[in-house]
């Protein structure tokens, strides 16, 4: 295989500077005291061309040589049961399952425990964070969205995948969500063979894929990215929104996402511990995305009309006010030169409902204990959920 030499290609360009020197990027610095700079980028830009090989493996040996849903069943079997050694089984499902299987030394179920509730009490302003920043926000990087794109993401529809995000994000994060054969573990496990089914098909498929400039697909650099949005970038959305957060909290999301990302097939060396870290690691990600392109703003835009498209509000009126109060979410949490490359629509008073929320929310951790808040943002979490696996006839993780 020849060896490929990745620059840190974007670090002069205006995009680059602009974040971290005057936008999101300066305040996550600010956030968590990261000391960025570009010293450690050879020791990650490998990772630009690394994939998940088991999870690879897996697939060709079980979804390549069935039926789809009899492989499906087949996987969900080694799940909910567990895969020994001693089991009749390919060796790639049981080198999958003997990492998965394994609780690495370094795992805190305490900590487990206080992310979990820091996601489950931050109620509806953990949605909109994850929607309105973590994911629009991700659409601004060309290059990450490449997959979404040559997979026909689109056509597939925002509704369906924001339910299938909801779905994931949900199970996971809930208490003991993680435990082997638990609803988490075992999204965590379907999560990641999705991802080397798609990139499997990538390659197969698409000729046109420029591993050069894009990496390859759904590459172990680019999941890191992904999995620093559901952590550094969630807490510095709740922050913005006016939540507050304790230390074991904040220590708790990180260790929640890393477990995550471990279970996924993320190598631990990309696998931050803290906000500093985190910073650190995302800024030299950065360094090598471009800004939003034609397809940025067409997955931008699919994701603000999925307000008009979804049939969970009854009226039209309830639907348009819906996506102008996510438009204002957007503009409040992200660069206003994000939003101008995404082409979000420029709307009137669009800091009243979040200058709103913020006053709402200090009053609400004030007047409210923790446990409630705990048990009231669970309980909108699964009607959110419930809601959408309705409208879309459940997911490809049931």
């Amino acid at each position: 295989m020849e060896k490929r030499f990745l620059q840190p290609r974007f670090k002069d360009s205006s995009h680059f500077k602009n974040f971290w020197e005057s936008g999101n990027g300066k305040q996550l610095i600010e956030f968590s005291g990261a000391e960025v700079s570009l010293k450690d980028f050879g020791k990650f830009a490998s990772y630009y061309y690394h994939v998940d090989d088991i999870g690879d493996e897996v697939v060709k040996d079980v979804y390549l040589t069935k039926k789809f849903h009899e492989a499906s069943r087949e996987i969900e079997h080694y799940i909910r049961n567990g895969v020994s050694d001693n089991d009749n089984v390919p060796e790639s499902v049981k080198k999958l399952f003997s990492q998965t299987q394994a609780i690495p030394e370094w795992l805190d179920r305490n900590l487990l425990k206080s992310g979990a509730e820091l996601c489950m009490r931050s109620g509806l302003d953990a949605l909109i964070s994850l929607r309105d920043y973590c994911l629009i926000g991700g659409y601004d990087y060309a290059y990450l969205n490449k997959p979404l794109i040559v997979t026909e993401a689109l056509k597939k529809g925002a509704v369906k995948r924001l339910s299938e995000t909801l779905d994931f994000w949900v199970n996971a994060t809930r208490y003991n969500a993680l435990e082997i054969h638990a609803k988490g573990y075992e999204f965590a496990i379907k999560t990641r063979l999705i991802h080397s089914y798609a990139r499997l098909s990538i390659k197969k498929y698409y000729k046109d894929w420029d591993t050069e400039s894009w990496g390859e697909p759904i590459n172990s650099w680019d999941m890191m990215a992904t999995y620093i949005g559901f952590s550094l970038v969630f807490l510095h959305s709740l922050q913005k929104l006016g939540n507050t957060f304790s230390v074991e909290e904040e220590q708790g999301i990180f260790h929640l996402w890393k477990y995550i990302g471990y279970l996924l097939g993320i190598p631990e060396d990309l696998l931050p511990n803290d906000k500093k870290q985190a910073t650190e690691y995302f800024y030299l990600w950065t360094s090598v995305q471009p800004p939003s392109d034609e397809d940025s703003v067409l997955l931008a835009h699919s994701l603000l009309n999925e307000s008009l498209e979804n049939p969970i509000l009854k009226f039209k009126f309830q639907r348009r006010n819906l996506r102008y109060l996510h438009i204002c979410c957007t503009w409040f949490l992200l660069d206003d030169e994000v939003c101008k490359r995404l082409q979000i629509p420029d709307v009137s008073n669009k800091r009243g409902f979040p200058n709103t929320k913020r006053f709402f929310n200090k009053v609400y951790t004030a007047m409210v204990s923790r446990k409630a808040q705990i048990k009231s943002g669970n309980k909108k979490h699964l009607k959110v959920l419930k809601d959408y696996l309705e409208i879309t006839k459940g997911s490809n993780f049931h």
